[in-house]
């Protein structure tokens, strides 16, 4: 199993937390689901994500704020970024730090797939 990518996401809306946990699920890999960033920065799954799927606007620190922090913290790992409340200055400071996606909810599950594959393509040749 430790060869399989584990895929962590963070949303805190519960329904869009678990379809995308479901969706990853399906494609083969490993899910891991947390309601905030706080939670995700003070699990044991911040270690072993492979990629990670986060909400821009949530309680607490945002996703791009969750970024931020990973960066400033020398984690590279590959972020995609969903959200509800789409806005272009955010969608830039996102992907200029590396986001691999900035998908606006609902979003087509073909296009999170497309970026997956991509960031952990890219993860495989870091």
């Amino acid at each position: 199993m430790a060869n399989i990518p584990v895929i962590s996401v963070v949303d805190d809306d519960e329904m869009v937390r678990g379809a995308v946990k479901d969706l990853v699920r399906s494609l083969g890999y490993v899910a891991t689901a947390y309601s905030s960033a706080e939670e995700y920065l003070q699990s044991d799954g911040l270690r072993n994500t492979s990629c990670l799927i986060t909400d821009v606007q949530m309680r607490g620190m945002s996703g791009a704020d969750l970024q931020e922090h990973l960066i400033a913290k020398g984690n590279m790992t590959p972020v995609i970024f969903i959200t509800a409340f789409a806005n272009e200055k955010t969608r830039t400071r996102v992907l200029e730090a590396g986001a691999f996606g900035y998908l606006q909810k609902p979003f087509d599950n073909d296009a999170l797939i497309k970026c997956l594959e991509t960031a952990l393509k890219t993860r495989r040749h870091m």
